[in-house]
């Protein structure tokens, strides 16, 4: 389970990074996914990862362009991410204080 934490923790950190070096334009081409072409009704998350891939790239005119919730998506994204990360970290850091106060008490012990 440690390892899955650490792993956990790669990837949050990771995603952002990969983000900056994939080129803004990366996610533009191709077909849209989004389920409402079958039911003929409006998203309002159509277009977001484009414009969101835009934003962190600083062309917020195109970002606004794709979806124009993202200027409102993009800084709660940053706001969670970043939580997250600390979140995790203040779990290991507990875990980790839980297990030198065993390793202490078991050599107290011997």
């Amino acid at each position: 389970k440690k390892n899955l934490y650490k792993l956990y923790l790669v990837i949050l950190i990771l995603i952002p990074i990969v983000l900056l070096i994939l080129p803004a334009v990366f996610f533009d081409k191709g077909e849209s996914i989004c389920l409402s072409v079958f039911f003929d009704i409006e998203c309002y998350a159509c277009g977001l990862t484009r414009a969101i891939q835009h934003l962190i790239h600083l062309d917020f005119s195109i970002g606004y362009e794709y979806n124009k919730l993202s200027i409102f998506v993009f800084p709660l994204l940053i706001v969670s991410h970043s939580g997250e990360i600390k979140l995790f970290l203040e779990v290991f850091k507990a875990l980790l204080t839980v297990l030198i106060f065993i390793n202490y008490i078991v050599h107290i012990n011997q």
